[in-house]
């Protein structure tokens, strides 16, 4: 019997959101995408500094030149070195728009899912990429709150993972999505770890249910 790998590939191209990858018999609590202004603004902002000193030097280097060669005092034939060693030596500023680009292409693929049974993380600049974390592997749940993010009034959670950890960029109402996810995995760890035995009888094992969703607001 011969396989078309072509039918494999194609359906899995073709999976590119998170309600393509959620199974049926799994539940989404929240989901949610990060603010884009302030994404793509923390990541300009953390080489700024350094992409303006290094134009400024370059700049007052750059016009020391060009002073030179319209004054005649450093000759044009200069400019086949001059061009390139300043193309290459600009590096940090151009790898400071890079990121800044990149940012802003990538904060349109980013959307984060947790269901109940586990966290999903939407990515991708070119691509569409996921990333899955298991609640039995996560070790710990954080919330940090940066400048940035105190003036959009978002922060970012870090699940710390023993095997794939993960960030949520830039969420609305960290702190409260942060409590949940953190009730979440215990709930849900609990439910995997504990024996049956041990379980009242309404719960069976791993199936853990909600009558109220942890996210929604109280």
């Amino acid at each position: 019997m011969q396989i078309d790998e072509r039918y494999f590939y194609e359906n899995a191209m073709q999976k590119n959101s998170i309600d393509d990858i959620v199974d049926p018999n799994e539940k989404v609590l929240w989901r949610g995408q990060p603010n884009a202004k302030s994404y793509v603004l923390a990541s300009m902002l953390k080489m700024l500094p350094i992409a303006l000193l290094w134009m400024a030097v370059d700049g007052f280097f750059i016009g020391f030149i060009a002073t030179g060669m319209a004054s005649g005092n450093i000759p044009l034939a200069l400019l086949g070195f001059v061009v390139p060693f300043f193309l290459i030596h600009l590096a940090p500023v151009w790898i400071w728009i890079g990121k800044t680009v990149k940012a802003t292409r990538e904060v349109k693929n980013l959307e984060y899912a947790i269901t109940d049974k586990r966290i999903i993380i939407r990515s991708g600049v070119v691509g569409i990429d996921f990333k899955f974390i298991n609640y039995a592997e996560i070790d710990s749940v954080n919330v940090k709150v940066g400048i940035i993010d105190r003036i959009f009034r978002v922060g970012d959670i870090y699940v710390n993972a023993s095997v794939n950890s993960g960030v949520l960029w830039d969420v609305d109402e960290p702190y409260r999505i942060g409590n949940a996810l953190q009730k979440v995995t215990m709930d849900i760890k609990s439910d995997i770890h504990y024996p049956n035995a041990m379980r009242p009888g309404a719960n069976g094992g791993y199936k853990t249910e909600y009558g109220q969703n942890p996210f929604d607001e109280k």
